[in-house]
């Protein structure tokens, strides 16, 4: 069995996107337009593994258009996850006034959360159609990720298909649990001694487990899970010093946005982190694809001693 929809263009063995592969032929062509003083401090660069890191990353992060994807990805986050955390909350009976603690609500709008989570009546309205209209509408989170990882990793643009429906429902679920249960856990972490730092463990921890659950199982194992795992524990890096900012920001401006401006506010005031937070995922998956695909001894230590054309192969097609 098999997802061939999602498997690189070519033969088992052939780089994703095609013969040219990760050898990122936009880099002769940009380097050809450029004058030969400026062309030879960028071969002088390209050489060198450092230069070559930066000079690649930017160029990948401009060509999947980082910035507006990053937009796109924190628009679906936003429209995707809060339905379905309050679809759980109905049907797991979660304590409201938990989740609304969780997500940093603050009390001029947490009313509205708790009304609609724990509620008898509400539970009763969304039933198994609600809740499967709620999903499938919350798939277009999934959907995005995927045609991101796509574009990243060199895939051609995957296909809609029901037969990757339950993989879309997984992605968008642990999203939406991670979001809960990570402030749970670091709040749990608070009260053990040295808590700054296990706070920083458990936040990194749930941060690589979402950075490779996602493109697992979005991309049904096509890129091998140790080529994943860069991409992955850069995210949590980057994540670190961001939630340590808006563990001090986020919630004097939920609260400043709710006083002034209502539930809107704290709506475009969540939107604006999730952005920051899609932004740090979305660069952090291409950090990783980078550095996994470099030819230097790094990462062929990454790869294990392979090839970058050997990145995708036929036992990770399928499901694994």
């Amino acid at each position: 069995m098999s997802d061939s929809d999602l498997a690189p263009a070519g033969s088992a063995t052939s780089p994703p996107g095609g013969a040219a592969g990760y050898e990122v032929p936009a880099v002769a062509t940009d380097l050809g337009r450029l004058p030969p003083w400026a062309r030879r401090i960028v071969e002088w660069l390209m050489a060198r593994w450092a230069g070559r890191f930066v000079w690649r990353t930017a160029a990948e992060c401009a060509r999947i258009e980082l910035f507006d994807r990053s937009m796109a990805i924190a628009a679906q986050l936003f429209t995707s996850v809060f339905p379905i955390l309050i679809v759980l909350g109905n049907w797991l009976n979660l304590d409201a006034r938990a989740v609304a603690s969780a997500l940093a609500i603050p009390d001029e709008t947490r009313s509205v959360l708790e009304a609609a989570i724990g509620n008898e009546a509400h539970a009763a309205t969304f039933g198994v159609a609600g809740t499967l209209i709620v999903v499938i509408s919350a798939t277009s989170l999934s959907r995005a990720l995927n045609r991101a990882y796509a574009a990243i990793w060199h895939l051609p643009r995957p296909r809609t298909r029901l037969k990757f429906a339950w993989r879309w429902a997984a992605a968008v679920a642990a999203v939406a649990i991670s979001l809960v249960v990570v402030r749970w856990m670091v709040d749990a972490a608070g009260h053990l001694p040295r808590q700054e730092v296990w706070q920083l463990a458990v936040a990194a921890a749930v941060d690589v487990g979402v950075g490779l659950f996602l493109p697992w199982v979005l991309l049904a194992g096509v890129i091998r899970v140790r080529l994943l795992v860069p991409g992955a524990v850069t995210y949590a890096v980057l994540m670190a010093p961001v939630r340590a900012a808006t563990h001090l920001w986020f919630p004097r401006a939920l609260d400043a946005s709710a006083s002034q401006y209502g539930a809107i506010g704290v709506a475009f005031t969540y939107i604006a982190f999730l952005y920051v937070a899609a932004w740090c995922f979305l660069a952090a998956n291409v950090i990783g694809t980078v550095l996994v695909t470099d030819q230097s001894a790094f990462g062929r230590w990454i790869r294990g001693g392979g090839h970058p054309a050997t990145l995708s192969s036929a036992s990770a097609v399928g499901p694994t």
